[in-house]
C-alpha cells in the first residue's frame, strides 16, 4: 500500500506492474511507456519520479534525463532509480544527469528497518510496491 501522506509521484515501470496496488491513489500515477512520461509530467505535475533502469535502457535513461535537466519546469522534480544491479561508471553518470537517489535490488531484499539512503522512498511508498516492482523487473 502506497502511504496516503505522500507527494505526486510518477512511477514508469514495465506495463505488467499490477495496477491494482496503486489504484485509489491519486498522488501516484503508473506510466507503463516511456513516451507518456512527459505528457504525464505536464498533466500531473509530480513532485517525485521514479524509473525502473532496467525498464527504460541505458541510453533512452540518458535522454530523458537531459530533456528534465534542460527544461526550466522540471527543476523542482526530484529523482529516483531502480536499478537491478550497482555499476559505478552508469551510476555517476546518471547522477551528473540529475538523479537523485538509487534504489538497488540488493538494498530492497534485506530485512532490516529502513534507513539512510531508502528512508526518502519508503516514506512515499511503502515497501511491498518497492519489493514488487523488484521482482517484476527480473
Amino acid at each position: 500500500m502506497i502511504r496516503t501522506r505522500s507527494k505526486k509521484v510518477i512511477l514508469v515501470a514495465s506495463e505488467i506492474f499490477p495496477e491494482q496496488l496503486i489504484r485509489g491513489y491519486s498522488n501516484v500515477r503508473h506510466v507503463g511507456v516511456l513516451g507518456g512520461l512527459f505528457p504525464a509530467i505536464f498533466e500531473f505535475n509530480p513532485d517525485l519520479i521514479i524509473l525502473d533502469h532496467d525498464f527504460v535502457g541505458s541510453k533512452e535513461m540518458e535522454k530523458t534525463l537531459r530533456r528534465i535537466s534542460a527544461n526550466k519546469f522540471y527543476n523542482k522534480i526530484r529523482i529516483h532509480c531502480f536499478k537491478a544491479q550497482r555499476s559505478e561508471k552508469t551510476d555517476s553518470l546518471l547522477k551528473v544527469l540529475g538523479v537523485d537517489l538509487f534504489t538497488y535490488r540488493e538494498d530492497l531484499l534485506k530485512e532490516q528497518k529502513p534507513h539512510g539512503v531508502l528512508s526518502s522512498v519508503h516514506s512515499i511508498i511503502d515497501h511491498s510496491i518497492i519489493a514488487l516492482t523488484a521482482s517484476v523487473s527480473n
